[in-house]
């Protein structure tokens, strides 16, 4: 000890150890949870709209066999119009489009296609009588792309 000195007589700064990486502290405790959470409800509500569109999936699979077995064909516009309504009635149910015809059908084919495009009426109209006429009146790429605007329309 040196009287004359008295900072001789300090000791070294001593900091304290740092805190190691656990335990985390309790604000990275909650937003781990708020990740999760949202990693979770994000991931349910994509489940889920994928379930309800599944119906449409299925309709688009079936219009791409149905395009690749196109013809101008009575029969051909039967299977194209009972897919139309297999995929109506599973989307508006509660108006049961599955008993609808002619212009009743037509009407609610145009009602329900998507507003930001424009539906043909003559191609609905041609669509729905080639049904059962025996010549047919329309093409059936014209029918296939009214059928194509239709269900691209249609999300839930």
């Amino acid at each position: 000890m040196n009287p004359q000195d008295p900072l001789s007589q300090l000791r070294d700064i001593h900091l304290p150890d740092p805190g190691g990486f656990w335990p985390p502290a309790p604000g990275w405790w909650i937003l781990a949870i708020l990740g999760i959470a949202l990693v979770a409800a994000v991931t349910w509500q994509i489940l889920r709209r994928r379930r309800r569109n599944r119906w449409l999936r299925s309709a688009r699979s079936e219009l791409a066999m149905l395009e690749r077995s196109a013809a101008p064909d009575p029969q051909w516009f039967v299977q194209l119009n009972r897919l139309l309504k297999q995929a109506a009635r599973k989307r508006y149910p509660q108006s049961h489009p599955e008993a609808l015809t002619g212009d009743a059908w037509v009407e609610f084919l145009l009602a329900t296609a998507p507003e930001h495009r424009i539906a043909s009426r003559p191609v609905a109209e041609a669509l729905v009588e080639s049904a059962w006429r025996p010549s047919v009146s329309t093409e059936p790429a014209q029918a296939l792309a009214f059928a194509r605007l239709w269900l691209g329309g249609q999300k839930c």
